[in-house]
């Protein structure tokens, strides 16, 4: 096929590209050999080399092993960007498990979907998640739980002070080790080797949860090699990486596979140490680490650089030392690139565009190349890209049609879902190919551009909210018949959602009770944070809700003046 991206790669990104047989796991070791004394976490003052993460992986995958976990078994992470991230994300893949990302927004009522969904017999948290796993214990295949909080990644005195600071606030929660329920800094403290597993690159190492295009939760198959392939191609492309030199700013959560992929293996690839910030909405924390720790490489999303771009104490912080950013997730006003790249005195802040599936990354602008307004950039190294029509064949250049991309980044599939997975993976041409859902047009130079996201799809602050999941919730309230969910505008978020309801007959509810209710079962980005109610959904023949008739309008009424 025809590949004219090539020729508008920057000088030194390959054209051609095969990954290594490398697992995850590799990556960390061979890193930790070759910068040992590098430091490889900073963490609100405390500092972890390669030899150290390393042999606490270790130490960690053999007391997993010891508790009973066995290989293939899924181990669900619940964690904020900490080094007990990285370490129970390795350990866990040394031991032979799974990994299941699992958000810490997550409501009791999203946590035991996925927990029952994926099977996960071992749960790692932090202890402030604790009382929402309590509400569900006994209904989920949960047979360990393993608890960290942030005070045991503190260096002293600050270790001791972050619990009473967090008593004083009537925020802590304690958690007695005993039972099915261990303390990671203890099983960590356990010195030992784990039992050799063979990893093979095929494996499925992590199980990341998307509603794809139809917004049923599940999880996307990738394998060692899907992700590892996805670090060494965002390698290839950014030609002025220095190995054992970069300092990667951490702010997009690790749960997240986007900055899994970017901000943690990445990272982790070239020697990078790995400023953690736990809470990315912080922003007086993100320009203070920044400041502090001269970050060079800032993966993020729009709305964390809109953040930085408008706070008052951006003036007050060098943040000069940043080169390069790939933001992804959501799309990139052009405004938010402009205004971040003067504040810090010209870094490169380039979009991209992924998805759960791949791993994430399949296109990005070129760093220092020709970046492109309103497009999501070229192919990466080793990614196929094309512009499909409705009849399975692809489109003339410059016309409109749904971007399909083929890789070593592609997964495996979704698990237990071999009906989704042939929705969005097929074979064309002798490789397999995944659907985006995204109607999307490539120019003569192999630039493309999306016109127009997937189906429905809401992008809220980078996270994506698919509607038939808050419809859901909608309707579980007693006075409400039928609903809609859709994304109109926010200065800041992108897009928030908004909720169309028809009430039961003879029924009230106030805009405030179903924004309530919402947030009791959803996570706060999901939540609608407008509501509408109607008489009725506007429908199709065979009775399909017009979500995009509704989104329209209540755009429409939107940008008309009071």
């Amino acid at each position: 096929m025809e590949r004219p991206w090539l020729s508008h790669y920057e000088e030194g990104v390959p054209h051609e590209f095969t990954p290594t047989n490398d697992t995850l796991p590799d990556l960390l070791r061979r890193t930790a050999e070759q910068y040992p004394d590098r430091t490889a976490l900073t963490f609100l003052g405390a500092k972890t080399t390669y030899r150290v993460l390393w042999q606490q992986a270790l130490s960690f995958a053999a007391a997993l092993q010891k508790i009973g976990v066995q290989p293939g078994e899924r181990v669900s992470l619940m964690l904020p960007n900490c080094p007990q991230f990285v370490v129970g994300f390795y350990g866990a893949l040394l031991a032979g498990a799974t990994v299941v990302n699992t958000s810490p927004l997550y409501t009791p009522h999203e946590l035991q979907h996925q927990l029952q969904d994926s099977g996960s017999e071992t749960l790692i948290l932090l202890d402030a998640f604790y009382p929402r796993y309590e509400e569900i214990a006994g209904t989920v295949p949960v047979q360990r739980v393993i608890v960290t909080g942030i005070q045991d990644a503190l260096p002293f005195p600050k270790n001791v002070l972050y619990p009473l600071k967090a008593r004083r606030e009537g925020t802590w929660v304690g958690v007695k080790a005993g039972g099915s329920v261990y303390s990671m800094t203890q099983l960590v403290r356990q010195d030992g080797t784990p039992e050799p597993v063979v990893l093979r690159p095929d494996d499925v190492a992590l199980l990341q949860y998307t509603g794809g295009t139809t917004g049923v939760p599940k999880g996307a198959m990738l394998t060692h090699r899907n992700l590892v392939a996805n670090a060494e191609q965002a390698r290839a492309w950014m030609t002025d990486l220095k190995d054992g030199q970069e300092v990667t700013l951490a702010a997009i959560p690790f749960f997240h596979v986007y900055g899994m992929t970017v901000a943690m293996n990445l990272s982790l690839l070239i020697g990078a140490t790995i400023v953690l910030v736990p809470n990315a909405r912080d922003i007086k924390m993100v320009l203070g680490q920044i400041d502090a720790s001269g970050a060079t490489l800032f993966p993020g999303v729009p709305t964390l650089y809109n953040a930085i771009n408008h706070h008052p104490d951006t003036p007050k912080h060098d943040l000069t030392t940043i080169r390069a950013c790939i933001s992804g997730s959501a799309p990139l006003l052009l405004e938010t690139a402009r205004q971040f790249r003067q504040i810090t005195g010209g870094a490169n802040l380039v979009e991209g565009y992924g998805l759960t599936e791949a791993s994430p990354i399949t296109h990005t602008n070129p760093i220092f190349g020709d970046q492109r307004e309103g497009s999501i950039g070229l192919p990466f190294p080793g990614v196929d890209a094309v512009v499909m029509g409705e009849d399975g064949q692809p489109v003339p250049t410059g016309e409109v049609g749904e971007l399909w991309v083929s890789g070593p980044m592609v997964m495996k599939g979704y698990y237990n879902r071999p009906d989704e997975t042939a929705k969005v993976l097929r074979e064309w041409q002798g490789q397999t190919w995944l659907l985006t859902g995204d109607m999307a047009v490539m120019d003569d130079d192999g630039y493309f551009r999306i016109v127009d996201r997937k189906k429905d799809l809401i992008i809220a602050g980078g996270f994506n909210v698919y509607p038939r999941e808050v419809e859901e919730v909608l309707t579980m309230h007693p006075a409400v018949l039928e609903a809609a969910a859709v994304g109109v505008p926010d200065e800041y978020r992108g897009e928030s959602v908004h909720a169309v309801v028809v009430l039961k007959p003879g029924q009230q509810a106030t805009e405030a009770d179903i924004i309530a209710h919402c947030r009791r079962e959803l996570s706060a980005y999901k939540a609608p944070r407008s509501v509408e109610f109607r008489a009725e959904l506007p429908k199709t023949a065979v009775g399909k809700v017009l979500r995009r008739q509704l989104a329209d309008e209540a755009r429409a009424a939107r940008q008309q003046p009071a």
